[in-house]
């Protein structure tokens, strides 16, 4: 009996210090993933539309809004199934001719692009709607960027004419890398 116990003292030790490995390991793996976007993102440049700030509380920060924020029909080349709030979105850019990318086309699973085309992963926010050309929104997770105090409304205010510098990672992942004011 002594040893019984013994053994299933053992065991949930190593079941315990197996689920602590596990845990570590998810948490290492979430940080490295975002570092590996600087690693191994393709950089490209992407131009901002003007949006109105609905909270001010979190510090200073810049609410962006991009071109490629609306997948209209005509770019819509994935299933026929209807797309719904929070699923994933495939949207594919490629640079115009002033080096900025534009949206080309729109999936609901990762495709394979051609060259120069990057694939950005999104989630669907507003769907099939007439206010956004009988298209949909989807957000990047790059919408909001932070900046040093005192400086955010100054940016708010040339939202327009702003380009912005971000590292997509090959799996679509996207990270903002700076801002660049396109009218300099």
């Amino acid at each position: 009996m002594p040893n019984e116990a013994m053994n299933l003292k053992k065991r949930r030790s190593r079941l315990v210090a197996l689920f602590a490995l596990l845990q570590t390991l998810v948490l290492a793996g979430i940080a490295i993933s975002y570092y590996a976007v600087g690693w191994y993102g393709q950089d490209i440049r992407i131009r901002t539309v003007p949006v109105d700030p609905r909270d001010l509380l979190y510090g200073d920060y810049v609410t962006l809004a991009y071109d490629i924020n609306t997948v209209t029909p005509a770019m819509w080349k994935g299933s026929d199934r209807q797309v719904k709030r929070g699923d994933a979105v495939y949207v594919v850019v490629k640079p115009g001719a002033d080096g900025v990318y534009e949206p080309v086309a729109a999936y609901d699973a990762k495709p394979p692009v051609g060259a120069g085309e990057v694939t950005l992963k999104a989630r669907a926010l507003y769907t099939w709607d007439n206010r956004y050309e009988g298209g949909f929104r989807v957000s990047y997770g790059i919408e909001k960027y932070y900046v040093p105090e005192n400086t955010g409304k100054e940016l708010e205010e040339k939202a327009a004419q702003l380009i912005v510098h971000v590292k997509v990672a090959p799996w679509g992942q996207a990270k903002i890398e700076g801002l660049e004011d396109a009218t300099s």
